[in-house]
């Protein structure tokens, strides 16, 4: 009977082990099919999640970003930081590397080669303006580089570099975002309630798709729009809303509020998204589901190779239950880092590690091609 049981638990360690390495491989497949789209440019605006260097080259953003320095980067094949909110490499440079394409350069390093597409995205960036957001008494103290200004950015990028540029931009992708997700950020850490955040949505959601509007004007005919991770499963927030109410969290232990908030603004992006697409039938606009590539590397976590113990603490931080404590982030004197970021989905409590963005990317990659028509 004991042999058995153990010849039961070896054949289930070897179906397990199975299905890891296919899962692998099969991830691996689909990142490198995205070479097939064709790709020649990649344009990003959005914020931390995609910045690569923007907010260390403006005065006021690099005086708050401690994204620009040690241990940020320190996983990055330089070795050093790059303006990455991360350990090393974002979404957008695994899609560029999916894409056969260099990682993009910053807006902001003018001595570049922008030959494959530009990076506008600014750490700590709003999709609504700054006078905006300041109406609604919510400061953004990091960087008045919301996407109106990145949409200056591109427009003055294109007519300074880009002859023929419509015809030049048929192979290009867009991506407009992440973006939005800091409205909510800046409020939420600034006191306001999931209520008045609800009551923004809408109006986030329209300035994206303005901004959308813009980029078809500018030539673009293949863009993603991203959406909003469930920030209930960050730790920033697993911290500052903590609570022994059981109740309040799902069966991943995120808030369940937040989360739910989160799929309540995405729900508005993809249906004005939808919308969008009616008036520009020609244009392929597809929306980027960050919510359930993270729920899904959640849930898939172990298997990945991440810590169970760990999913949902900061690799860089310090602070009882999530590792993580906004008065001593990561960057600040004697906050230490883990031994093995790989095996952390949270690099500080806000951002990702790069193995996670990894994985996020190629989910994402998988649920786009489909519907970029690249066959």
């Amino acid at each position: 009977m004991a042999l058995t049981i153990r010849v039961m638990l070896d054949l289930l360690v070897i179906s397990f082990m199975f299905s890891f390495v296919v899962l692998q491989q099969k991830s691996s497949a689909q990142s490198l099919r995205l070479m097939k789209c064709g790709f020649d440019k990649i344009y990003q605006l959005g914020d931390s999640l995609a910045d690569t260097g923007n907010c260390i080259r403006e005065n006021l953003c690099a005086r708050r970003l401690r994204c620009g320095r040690f241990p940020y980067g320190m996983n990055f094949s330089q070795k050093k930081s790059t303006g990455r909110c991360s350990n090393g490499m974002l979404i957008i440079d695994f899609i560029a590397l999916g894409s056969g394409l260099p990682l993009l350069n910053p807006y902001k390093l003018q001595s570049a080669n922008f030959t494959h597409g530009v990076n506008f995205a600014v750490a700590g960036a709003t999709a609504l303006p700054a006078e905006v957001m300041a109406e609604k008494k919510i400061v953004n103290a990091a960087t008045n580089s919301s996407l109106s200004v990145q949409l200056a950015w591109m427009s003055s990028h294109f007519k300074t570099s880009t002859r023929d540029r419509a015809a030049k931009l048929k192979k290009a992708l867009f991506l407009v975002g992440e973006v939005g997700g800091n409205d909510f950020n800046h409020g939420l850490l600034q006191g306001k309630t999931i209520k008045e955040l609800r009551n923004m949505a809408p109006e986030v959601v329209q300035t994206i798709i303005r901004g959308v509007r813009r980029v078809i004007g500018f030539g673009a005919t293949q863009i993603v729009v991203p959406g909003n991770f469930p920030i209930g499963c960050l730790p920033i927030y697993l911290t500052k809303f903590r609570t022994d109410n059981s109740t309040a969290y799902d069966n991943h232990h995120c808030l369940k509020d937040l989360n739910n908030f989160a799929v309540f603004y995405n729900h508005h992006l993809q249906q004005a998204i939808q919308e969008l697409k009616k008036r520009y039938p020609k244009i392929t606009l597809i929306y980027g589901d960050y919510y359930n590539a993270y729920m899904w590397l959640l849930r898939n976590a172990v298997a990945l190779g991440f810590d169970k113990s760990s999913l949902q603490k900061a690799c860089c931080g310090i602070g009882r239950g999530y590792n993580f404590d906004l008065r001593k982030i990561c960057g600040s004197p004697r906050v230490p880092i883990c031994t093995d970021p790989n095996a952390y989905i949270s690099w500080d409590g806000i951002h990702l590690t790069q193995e996670a963005y990894k994985w996020l990317a190629r989910w994402l990659i998988n649920d786009m091609l489909p519907k970029l028509n690249c066959q």
